[in-house]
């Protein structure tokens, strides 16, 4: 990789409305691993995917709004995810997004772990179900995950000083992978026509 060569980190949340807590936790996450690389941030969500999202059964019946977030996904160097947590679980229509996900896209990816819920029953999100997700696409998912509840925020930011020190143990944690040369970016792959492709939804 070229030394001037930009990383992009995407964070990506499931929210599916704004302001929203869960957005505001993956912006901070994101700008704080920004802050020890040279890189760019850019942040989608499921309103970005729009309708067409959820109407889709097979990545060919994505619209063009809804496949560009599923691109962005696939291409970016860097992830953090965050998820509201509804029902002791992250949004449906997160898991709907990365069913269309091709399955080698976010081999040996970064990917930061995060969460927001109404209290500490559901910190445990991060662990038992997001690990494993990334985990089937075999990324690289920090050690470090984050689960910030209602009291850990003031105005909608994240605001606990726990919570954001631990925010900054895993931006330091994902710099550091990258900086060891041990993840794949995505530009890799790219350079090396691995293409998306059609991923069907099994019942």
């Amino acid at each position: 990789m070229a030394a001037s060569a930009r990383l992009n980190i995407l964070a990506f949340s499931g929210n599916t409305h704004r302001p929203s807590r869960s957005w505001n936790l993956a912006e901070l996450i994101a700008r704080r691993v920004q802050s020890h690389l040279d890189a760019d941030v850019t942040h989608l969500d499921i309103v970005d995917a729009g309708p067409g999202l959820g109407a889709a059964y097979l990545r060919s019946q994505l619209d063009r709004q809804a496949l560009a977030v599923i691109e962005a996904i696939e291409q970016a160097d860097i992830l953090v995810v965050t998820s509201p947590v509804y029902k002791g679980s992250y949004t449906g229509l997160f898991k709907h997004a990365f069913d269309f996900i091709d399955m080698q896209a976010l081999t040996g990816r970064p990917v930061i772990l995060s969460a927001s819920g109404g209290g500490q029953r559901h910190a445990l999100v991060v662990e038992h179900q997001m690990r494993p997700l990334f985990g089937f696409f075999s990324a690289l998912t920090i050690p470090t995950a984050i689960y910030a509840d209602d009291a850990s925020f003031e105005d909608g930011q994240p605001a606990e000083p726990d919570l954001l020190a631990r925010i900054e143990l895993a931006a330091t944690q994902c710099a550091a992978l990258v900086d060891s040369g041990v993840a794949s970016l995505a530009r890799d792959h790219r350079s090396e026509g691995v293409a998306a492709r059609v991923v069907p939804i099994k019942g």
